[in-house]
């Protein structure tokens, strides 16, 4: 893959997990930080294997999911279920184009990564 094909996809995938993390009022600094870290990791990971870029949404989604479970708790929440808790929704697929999040529990499509905004103002 050309450098510049694989640097459109990191930053459409930076830009799509932030607006997720805006849409969940989440996006303070230091998660900021996260995403950056995700996608510098994504960068070595694609650099690899080219084929596999046009999973580097999805993937950075996953990281910045996993960093905040460390450090933050659940995220995103699924905006589905009312009962038996809060939960956080899944990336689907784990690795392949078009990502979703979706809620395992309701086996259900929430919003494509970056589009949270759109069932958050629901």
């Amino acid at each position: 893959m050309e450098l510049n094909s694989l640097e459109q996809e990191l930053h459409t995938a930076r830009a799509l997990v932030m607006a997720d993390l805006v849409a969940g009022d989440v996006a303070e600094a230091r998660i900021v930080s996260m995403v950056e870290d995700a996608v510098a990791h994504r960068r070595w990971w694609a650099e690899q294997w080219p084929e596999g870029a046009s999973f580097v949404t999805g993937l950075v989604a996953q990281d910045v999911q996993d960093a905040l479970l460390e450090q933050y708790g659940r995220w995103p929440l699924c905006p589905v279920c009312t009962e038996g808790g809060p939960h956080a929704l899944d990336v689907e697929p784990e690795l392949g184009p078009d990502p979703h999040w979706v809620c395992t529990k309701a086996t259900v499509s929430v919003a494509r990564v970056g589009a949270l905004a759109e069932v958050f103002r629901r």
